[in-house]
């Protein structure tokens, strides 16, 4: 997975699988979804980001191991 944040445009983008996006939908207003050609999400994006998230620039990752 690889996140980036765009201060310029303050967006921020969360790519789950690296393929080529088929579909975007914007399902929920600032929060655009992209669909590879199977269906499946593979990456996020949300809009006015500094508004939505903490604090976009700064990433907390914990994986939980069973």
């Amino acid at each position: 997975m690889r996140i980036t944040y765009d201060p310029e445009t303050d967006t921020l983008t969360l790519v789950f699988r690296d393929r080529p996006v088929a579909e975007s939908d914007e399902d929920r207003p600032g929060v655009i979804l992209d669909y590879g050609g199977d269906g499946e999400v593979i990456s996020m994006e949300i809009l006015d980001a500094s508004r939505r998230v903490e604090d976009p620039r700064t990433v907390q990752f914990t994986a939980l191991t069973r």
